[in-house]
């Protein structure tokens, strides 16, 4: 066997398992381990339970993958790249409700009923709403400033309070559910944790789909109580919806931020031209790719980039490293504001694509001006090392962020 330099603590003829740890002082960057696999776009991977599969790297291999219906997204086809505590092999099948674990025609069923809720149209009519709670989050943090956990004043408020407003779910209960959701997406977390964690979250939604069958009101939930979905079905939506909505949008506002303050010539360009706002969401999403990696299983024999994929192996596509594939984006690494990120993976590719992107959309280019034009001295309030990162998660942020500024 000949040692292979470029992937640490493997050999030439030995597939790597997926890469996890980022570089000291590179809390933006994909794992270091990750980065030396991309130079082959697809390659052979061995995953948690020994399994070889593969892992994708490239941008126009992932796009592939996550467009082609013959490679499933249902969980109990997939084997998972990293261990799961209580889980020695594959996964079991979706709960109810649950439509990224599903294909068609079940998943199409879901996705027709929800996708006209989550239109472009739709969501820019909440622009009014993300302000208001954009303000009222910006209010508080600095009449208690001048130092805030950014996390705790503003990155969670505020996708907090807008997915409450889109689902009906009362704000008050919001202390309820927020500390179910970080338990679920907790990958430090005991498996029995996280099922406890769950059930409270669809007991608390079960209880929510009573309440508008009964009363009906002007949100999302109860426009679905008006289809064929049963109950089940209706607190399974609304708890992933709730769970996706929530904890993706606050992480990328958190390490947003972070990114920002730490690229002061792009946080500079943003404060300056507020109609930046857009393109530099796009090149965040693109930069920093939270949500990661998606997994798919071959139904059928399939190649890709001339990589023979078998019927019954798992794929492991990492958006992190597609995002940074200089083959689409020149010089990846580099955060640059005015870059035109069209065709980034953040959000998925195909069937299975974020249905909340355009929400999360309008919420971060409200969002991050806001920050800036009222707190123009912003910085952080501790080392950039000392910030604690949310690397043992599903969906990578960071655990607080302490900032500071100069009060007038």
């Amino acid at each position: 066997m000949s040692y292979d330099p470029k992937t640490p603590g493997t050999t030439a003829d030995e597939p790597p398992t997926l890469p996890t740890d980022r570089r000291a002082g590179c809390p933006f960057d994909p794992p270091a381990g990750l980065t030396a696999l991309s130079d082959e776009p697809v390659r052979r991977m061995r995953y948690a339970d020994g399994h070889l599969g593969h892992l994708v790297t490239g941008h126009s291999a992932a796009r592939a993958v996550l467009a082609d219906p013959r490679f499933s997204s249902r969980y109990e086809l997939l084997h998972t790249p990293l261990p799961i505590e209580g889980l020695s092999g594959q996964l079991p099948p979706a709960p109810v409700g649950d439509i990224t674990g599903l294909d068609a025609p079940d998943h199409t069923r879901y996705r027709r009923l929800l996708t006209g809720k989550f239109t472009v149209r739709r969501m820019r009519q909440l622009t009014e709403r993300v302000e208001q709670f954009t303000t009222e989050c910006l209010d508080a943090m600095e009449a208690a400033g001048p130092t805030a956990d950014l996390v705790e004043a503003f990155a969670q408020p505020v996708p907090t309070l807008m997915i409450c407003e889109l689902l009906g779910v009362p704000y008050e209960g919001r202390e309820r559910f927020q500390s179910q959701v970080a338990t679920i997406f907790d990958q430090t977390a005991d498996a029995a944790a996280k099922g406890e964690a769950y059930t409270a979250l669809l007991q608390y939604l079960g209880e929510l789909v009573l309440a508008k069958r009964a009363e009906p009101t002007d949100d999302l939930l109860s426009d679905l109580t008006t289809s064929d979905l049963t109950d089940e079905e209706l607190a399974g939506i609304g708890g992933l919806l709730l769970a996706a909505g929530l904890d993706t949008t606050a992480n990328m506002l958190g390490l947003g931020t972070f990114a920002l303050l730490s690229n002061p010539d792009q946080l500079d360009a943003l404060r300056a031209d507020p109609g930046l706002a857009g393109q530099t969401v796009e090149e965040l999403l693109r930069y920093l790719s939270v949500a990661d990696p998606l997994m798919r299983s071959a139904l059928e024999d399939v190649e890709v980039e001339g990589r023979l994929i078998r019927a019954g192996e798992t794929v492991t596509v990492s958006v992190q490293a597609a995002n940074r594939d200089p083959h689409k984006f020149p010089d990846p690494d580099r955060l640059d504001i005015n870059r035109k990120a069209t065709g980034h993976l953040a959000f998925g590719h195909g069937a299975h694509q974020c249905l909340g992107q355009q929400l999360a959309r309008v919420e971060m280019t409200v969002a991050f001006p806001a920050l800036l034009a009222r707190f123009p001295t912003l910085r952080l309030a501790v080392p950039p090392q000392d910030v604690p990162l949310r690397d043992r998660a599903n969906i990578y942020g960071v655990i607080s962020l302490p900032v500071t500024w100069d009060k007038e």
